[in-house]
This record gives structure tokens, sequence and C-alpha cells, in this order.
């Protein structure tokens, strides 16, 4: 990795000069999507395409995320509340510009479903956050494709309804 952030905690969501935040809606119950959040981190490539590779770290404590394009990422997990909320800050990377980055993955019930909240908070020089300011819309897309990918594989096909006719 080439350069350290400044290490940042959970209330830098709230303080962020930039935040990105995006939320949806999936059929999974919140418990199956955390797991396949913050316990089978493996996983992640098959429904985040963005992701090329991520691997727990440090006994769990930590993690190592390979995005497409080389960017990497060593970050340090700061929450853990399953069913609720995972967050990580990253605290070392090869992407140019960034000072601090924190991420965090707010689940709450939605029926029997889930309510997905993503946010990245962000801070780094001028041209960094004006590339992430515009890179919003692509992030959004990446996020619900995620999202639509994640719930398809964490929700059983459903067979048809009786007298349907499908």
């Amino acid at each position: 990795m080439a350069r350290r952030l400044r290490p940042v905690e959970l209330d830098f969501t709230d303080s962020a000069p930039l935040r990105l935040v995006f939320s949806t809606e999936l059929a999974a119950p919140p418990t199956a999507v955390y797991r396949s959040l913050a316990v089978e981190l493996a996983s992640t490539p098959a429904w985040f395409t963005a992701v090329t590779a991520a691997a727990p770290i440090d006994g769990g404590a930590g993690r190592t995320i390979r995005l497409r394009g080389g960017v990497e990422f060593r970050e340090t997990i700061l929450a853990t509340d399953p069913a609720t909320r995972y967050a990580y800050r990253v605290d070392e990377t090869n992407a140019p510009g960034l000072s601090a980055l924190l991420e965090e993955w707010a689940l709450s019930p939605a029926g029997a479903g889930t309510r997905v909240r993503w946010t990245m908070a962000v801070d780094g020089n001028g041209p960094c956050r004006m590339a992430m300011r515009l890179a919003r819309p692509g992030v959004g897309r990446s996020f619900r494709g995620a999202m639509r990918n994640l719930d398809l594989r964490l929700t059983p096909a459903r067979l048809p309804s009786p007298g349907t006719g499908r």
C-alpha cells in the first residue's frame, strides 16, 4: 500500500467533509445480509462486482479489499453489531488524494426484509473530493447492482402461486 490515512472513528460519518449515502430494501432478513457483509467476507466479489478480492486480516479485526482498477484498501473494523451495523475505516490505500475514509453499513428491518444504508464518509484533497462527487452516480449504480446480486443470492427462488398460470 502506498499511504496511511488519518485514523477516524465512527462519528466521522457525521463530520466528514463529503458523505455519499445510498439505501435500498432487500427481501433477505437483516441477519443474512449482515452475515454476507461481515462474516462471509471472501464471498464479497461474487455479489459486489466492483470488488475483486476481500480477506480478513489481524484475526478478523481488519480486512483487505481490492477493487477493479487496482485500488487496494487495508481497513480496521470499527463496529460489528450483528444484524444492525458494520463499519470500518481505511488505514492504508494506494488511491490518490484520500486523507480519511470510513464506510458504514446500517441495517434495519423492513417487513420481512432489510433496509440497507451504505455511507461513505470521505476526506481528501480538493481534486479527490471533486472526483468522489462526480463518481457519486456510478458508485450508486454499483451499490444498487451489488444489493440486487446479494438479494438474489440470499433469497431463494419462489415458486409461482397456484392458479397464476406461470
